[in-house]
């Protein structure tokens, strides 16, 4: 039978990485120990380390203020896409009063 993916939180891959780069420990020891995949660690530590340096990093953040911005940015994007909408639409209505 084949085993599904497993699915970790944000919490949970944090304290990884944390585990990894800022306690020393080796990956390889803190895979079996938590039974998570070593390239999966390696990732999560690459992550964190990306956002300490104040950048974005790759897939889903880790640290509290990397996730705000992410959802900031995404309210951003979103307000701009109703905007465009809203000034075509007075556009065209306004059109159609002359």
């Amino acid at each position: 039978m084949k085993k599904g993916r497993q699915t970790f939180d944000a919490n949970f891959k944090l304290e990884i990485a944390k585990m990894v780069r800022d306690q020393g420990l080796s990956v390889a020891h803190v895979s079996q120990s938590m039974n998570v995949g070593p390239t999966a660690i390696r990732r999560w530590v690459e992550q964190y380390e990306a956002e300490l340096k104040g950048q974005a990093g790759i897939g889903k953040p880790l640290t509290p203020e990397q996730q705000r911005i992410r959802q900031l940015e995404q309210e951003n994007r979103q307000l701009r896409t109703d905007v465009d909408i809203l000034k075509k639409a007075s556009a065209f209505f306004a059109r159609d009063l002359k």
